[in-house]
């Protein structure tokens, strides 16, 4: 017997086997028909940047550490890692203000290829060993030393003190500023998690049950997300920034607060970990609200989108109208120059103009914001926030993600990821707007 994955002609057989040698399925029976789920796609070799990429962007560091007065950096921080080498170990990269930069691993050196590395690739033991392996290369020990200090835990701070006897400063700031703007490479990957995401969303109507709770609901978008490639690590940078996937919150539970710093919380389903998907059952004319973070090959785009059964509300499909147009406004505004104040005014303008002011981004527990940077991590720059001075720039990639959130009742409202281009933003996440009424 074979089966055919659902919108494709590629025979399976019974073993779960591709007839193409591709991969292997596992078949599941409910309501007397097979649910297929892919569990083993066909191996291929992991894919680094390119090294001239990595090249560029630690040769950028370099003229940034220049003009700071640094006389080099000392990194730990794991999506740092990934920037200027393209994958993260237990390892610490120096990157000198002038000379070749040393990566520094004691685990798993057997996993890189010093041919992909813009650096020299050594084993380390212990961080007391660092200024010794830089004398050994004619590279002074630094007197003013930059490192992430935004993430690096005061007992490592200390011990960095003896063994750095100059002055350490903060570095990650001006690395969050470069990491802000994105190369072509790092867009197409973005592009990459994007349409994964689309896919993945595309499934959902057929996911949705009368009666089923968000957790099986989750379990199953959460299946499909990783048969479809999704690396699982969502990076958020920060203290305690504690976050799964996303939210995926069914009527009431698209109204509860969390210590998050985001419109949506959700109440979770231990005290351990109040956030996100709970226990409700889903029923006819509630919000689904999902806001999930899409990452494929280490960039990570966000997107939200409401799902209902049966119908929604009149006066929830208005205030979902109204984030739409929101986000299209903020969209045609948007430009290199244009400073992340103006347009977190306009989107706040345009919910007051509503009437639906108190419910712009939390109810009761409001955040400042509209939308944020993203990119290795989740909370990257720029933060298109009250008050916020910086500007646009051309390769910035920003998710707009205009809510409104209704105690008692649920989540209504949109996110997409876009690039900012010298004239316009380029959509990526490419899914309908519009409430799916299923």
């Amino acid at each position: 017997m074979t089966w055919s994955l659902p919108g494709t002609t590629v025979p399976w057989d019974k073993d779960g086997r591709d007839k193409r040698g591709n991969s292997q399925v596992f078949f599941r029976k409910m309501d007397n028909r097979p649910e297929i789920f892919l569990l083993k796609r066909k191996v291929e070799i992991m894919s680094y940047p390119p090294l001239a990429e990595l090249e560029t962007r630690v040769k950028r560091f370099q003229e940034v550490l220049r003009a700071q007065g640094m006389d080099g950096a000392l990194l730990l921080q794991g999506a740092d890692l990934v920037y200027f080498c393209g994958t993260t170990q237990n390892a610490h990269l120096y990157i000198p203000a002038r000379g070749r930069a040393l990566f520094m691993i004691r685990r798993s050196i057997q996993r890189v290829d010093p041919a992909l590395i813009p650096a020299e690739v050594v084993p380390l033991r212990r961080p007391e060993e660092i200024p010794g392996l830089l004398a050994a290369r004619g590279l002074a020990v630094p007197e003013v030393l930059g490192m992430e200090l935004d993430v690096l835990p005061v007992n490592l701070f200390r011990r960095y003190e003896k063994i750095f006897p100059g002055r350490i400063v903060d570095c990650s700031f001006q690395i969050r500023e470069l990491r802000a703007v994105k190369s072509a490479y790092e867009i197409g990957l973005l592009k990459e998690s994007a349409a994964m995401m689309d896919g993945v969303f595309a499934r959902i109507p057929e996911m949705l049950r009368e009666g089923m709770d968000e957790l099986e609901l989750a379990a199953r978008l959460e299946a499909a997300a990783r048969c479809a490639g999704h690396m699982g690590l969502i990076r958020v940078r920060g203290f305690n920034q504690e976050f799964f996937w996303g939210c995926l919150l069914a009527g009431p539970s698209g109204g509860v607060p969390s210590y998050f710093d985001s419109p949506l919380g959700g109440p979770g389903f231990t005290p351990a970990f109040p956030f996100g998907v709970g226990r409700h059952r889903l029923a006819p004319g509630e919000p689904v609200m999902v806001d999930y973070v899409g990452v494929a090959s280490g960039y990570q785009v966000d997107m939200t989108r409401v799902f209902a059964l049966g119908y929604l509300p009149e006066d929830l499909l208005r205030a979902h109208e109204t984030a739409i147009n929101i986000q299209n406004a903020l969209v045609a505004a948007a430009r290199p120059g244009v400073t992340c104040g103006e347009l977190y005014d306009l989107a706040l303008e345009m919910a007051t103009a509503a009437g639906l002011a108190e419910h712009f981004m939390g109810c009761g527990e409001q955040v400042r914001f509209v939308g944020h940077g993203i990119g290795l991590e989740l909370n990257e720059l720029p933060v298109l926030a009250r008050g916020a001075k910086d500007k646009l720039q051309a390769g910035m990639v920003l998710a707009i993600e205009p809510k409104f959130i209704f105690p008692g009742r649920g989540a209504v409202g949109i996110e997409n990821t876009f690039v900012v281009r010298e004239r316009e933003l380029e959509r990526l996440t490419r899914f309908p707007d519009e409430v799916v009424i299923v």
